[in-house]
């Protein structure tokens, strides 16, 4: 079986995401950035679904089931719903988290704690930042389940990249396809690279070939 994490360990989101486009298939998860440490993430997706407390009491702190679950290939997804006014994630479940060998953390929502996990050097991409608690606000619904991370479908098992530039999912039933197409990306855009440091005019390099170059990736 090919190791597609390694394959998509030299990938950035760029490329993932302009295959993504070629193959047209969804997966760039907008607004989220990275929060932490400047680290490339990617692995395989284990989700947190939260929601609301509305007076529940909590029967697990949230995330827990999911980080005592992971393996050094996962990537904690967290399903906030885009909320900014609590934390869905924050500093001692990045503590736990690393010493389960956890990749990373998106969260489709607001994180806390961000100093303190900054230091101990665990990526974190979310939608933004916030000093309010989860308690007595937020409940984890479930964990290892389908979710909806900003507008995008992301099931566990699928596989994320997420670096500076943002993050994109893709569907574990494409990833194949999706690594060869970002491969090739990755190999035109370094011939181009080349010829733009060679001197050639720009126009001339990034001409119809760079406005095609999704075309003929999605071949």
């Amino acid at each position: 079986m090919e190791d597609w994490l390694n394959r998509l360990a030299v990938l950035d989101s760029c490329a993932v995401s302009d295959a993504l486009d070629a193959l047209h298939l969804g997966g760039y998860a907008p607004g989220i950035h990275r929060v932490t440490v400047r680290q490339r993430v990617c692995g395989k997706v284990s989700t947190v679904t939260l929601g609301p407390a509305g007076g529940r009491v909590a029967t697990a702190h949230l995330g827990t089931r999911a980080i005592d679950a992971a393996t050094d290939q996962s990537v904690i997804v967290v399903a906030h719903q885009g909320r900014l006014d609590a934390a869905g994630w924050g500093g001692n479940l990045s503590i736990a988290a690393m010493q389960r060998g956890v990749r990373g953390v998106i969260v489709d929502g607001a994180c806390r704690d961000v100093d303190e996990i900054e230091d101990m050097g665990f990526p974190v991409y979310a939608k933004g930042v916030v000093p309010c608690t989860a308690r007595g606000r937020v409940i984890e619904y479930g964990w290892n389940d389908p979710v909806v991370v900003a507008g995008v479908k992301v099931a566990p098992g699928d596989y994320v990249v997420a670096d500076s530039s943002g993050v994109v999912f893709i569907p574990r039933s494409h990833v194949e396809e999706v690594i060869q197409a970002a491969e090739q990306i990755v190999r035109q855009e370094s011939a181009m690279a080349e010829r733009l440091r060679a001197g050639e005019p720009s126009v001339d390099v990034m001409g119809r070939n760079y406005e095609t170059m999704l075309e003929e990736s999605g071949e």
